[in-house]
């Protein structure tokens, strides 16, 4: 299968978007930690109707004027990973849940430390916001594309919010 990618600019640096040609399969920051690597077989494109509509709706996102984000997507993943991403899917904008709180509502409250490596391995940041997950005594913790921009997001978010 053919992947493709762009990228966005964004206030919180570049974001790599990448695609199968029909959904979204990836939203990575700049230097994140999962970021996979570009190969020869990959095309760069701006022309699929998906990335068109991906950057409107983060640049809405950014810009205040949207919430939640309407897209399709493929994330791939154990039944674990993708159990706790649609968890994340839940949390309402400019709200936060602890890794305790997924884990308790995927029925394995004592899988913290799972949850909290299923929230680092999601694909499609931003979107799937994991961003809104918290340490339990309300720090930030863990975040693959750095705690800075977690700090951004999550303020972002209470200020619209607010």
């Amino acid at each position: 299968m053919k992947t493709y990618f762009t990228f966005f600019r964004s206030p919180i640096g570049e974001i790599m978007l990448n695609s199968n040609g029909s959904a979204l399969t990836g939203l990575y920051n700049e230097n994140a930690r999962h970021s996979p690597n570009v190969s020869s077989e990959w095309e760069e494109t701006d022309e699929l109707s998906i990335f068109k509509t991906a950057k409107t709706q983060l640049r809405e996102y950014f810009d205040g004027e949207r919430k939640s984000f309407d897209l399709q997507f493929e994330t791939g993943g154990t039944q674990f990973q993708k159990e706790v991403w649609e968890q994340l899917l839940k949390i309402p904008f400019g709200e936060t849940l602890t890794y305790r709180d997924i884990a308790h509502r995927i029925g394995r409250p004592k899988a913290v430390r799972a949850v909290g490596a299923a929230n680092g391995k999601n694909p499609i940041s931003i979107m799937i916001p994991c961003h809104r997950v918290i340490g339990m005594n309300g720090t930030l913790t863990g975040y693959a594309g750095g705690l800075d921009r977690k700090n951004f997001l999550l303020e972002l978010e209470m200020i619209r919010n607010g």
